[in-house]
């Protein structure tokens, strides 16, 4: 499990009067469940004025992954635990009108990517944010302003 020692998982926020950066991660359980350690070393060593959250939309996606496994207790545990550690950043008009745009501009080209991933896109996009994630899916989203694999070593 994630040791509350470090800085908390998944994206960067900080104060809006400095310039601020945002990190979304699609993958909370690289770090929660120990299965990358270059992960959980880099989201560590972020720095001090940087702490970390995730999109309610993946929020949304952990909580849809523990409906599908009862029986998964420690798991239950270690996101519970995860998701009282972090911010969640809300949804909302903004990152709606980001969505709407990207989506269908990304369909007018004729590549595709799942409705929940393009939600995630759109509110890094809206943030201004990097994405963190080992999906190469995202890759074809030009609007991103950056995309990075935390998880080197899975």
């Amino acid at each position: 499990m994630f040791s509350s020692a470090g800085a908390n998982p998944l994206a960067l926020h900080t104060d809006n009067q400095k310039s601020h950066r945002t990190i979304f991660q699609a993958e909370p359980p690289h770090i929660t469940k120990g299965q990358s350690q270059a992960a959980r070393a880099t989201m560590l060593n972020l720095r001090d004025d940087e702490s970390v959250c995730i999109s309610v939309i993946t929020e949304a996606e952990i909580h849809y992954g523990l409906g599908k496994r009862p029986e998964a207790t420690a798991l239950r545990t270690q996101m519970e635990w995860f998701l009282s550690s972090i911010i969640v950043l809300p949804w909302g008009r903004e990152e709606a009108q980001v969505h709407g745009a990207l989506r269908a501009k990304l369909e007018a080209s004729g590549r595709v990517l799942e409705n929940v991933d393009m939600q995630i896109a759109a509110h890094a996009v809206a943030k201004d944010a990097v994405l963190v994630t080992n999906d190469k899916a995202f890759a074809q989203l030009d609007e991103l302003r950056s995309s990075v694999n935390w998880a080197t070593d899975v």
